[in-house]
């Protein structure tokens, strides 16, 4: 699996990708193998504030519940409510299928993020 370049990724398999001071995150292709078939995801509500490392989340497979971390520091300010409906979807695109919008209020943490190649040496 090839990771998008364009996204930068944490060591607990989120990606973030930015464009400006807001970054949409969602999770790696390798954590959605690792969890398995997605069948829940909770998300937080727009406004809620989260620090770089905090839970702001949870994802639900058959396998096992795990906890969603925000690469960064921020508000957020958007929520992908399909996923409620299909969280299937995180399976089939994970590199597409977002979950939050953040906007950041600690720009320079993103610069400790992982990149594409980072990531890839990570989970061989």
């Amino acid at each position: 699996m090839a990771y998008p370049a364009n996204l930068k990724y944490t060591k607990d398999h989120e990606w973030i990708d930015l464009t400006g001071d807001r970054g949409r995150i969602g999770i790696t292709d390798y954590a959605q193998q690792q969890l398995g078939d997605v069948v829940y995801v909770e998300l937080p509500e727009v406004g809620v504030k989260v620090k770089q490392g905090q839970s702001f989340g949870t994802i639900e497979s058959v396998k096992a519940v795990s906890e969603l971390y925000s690469p960064v520091t921020g508000e957020i300010v958007e929520v992908n409510t399909g996923l409620k409906d299909k969280p299937e979807g995180v399976n089939a695109n994970p590199h597409d299928s977002w979950m939050v919008v953040i906007k950041l209020t600690v720009p320079s943490e993103a610069g400790a993020l992982l990149d594409a190649s980072q990531y890839q040496d990570l989970v061989k």
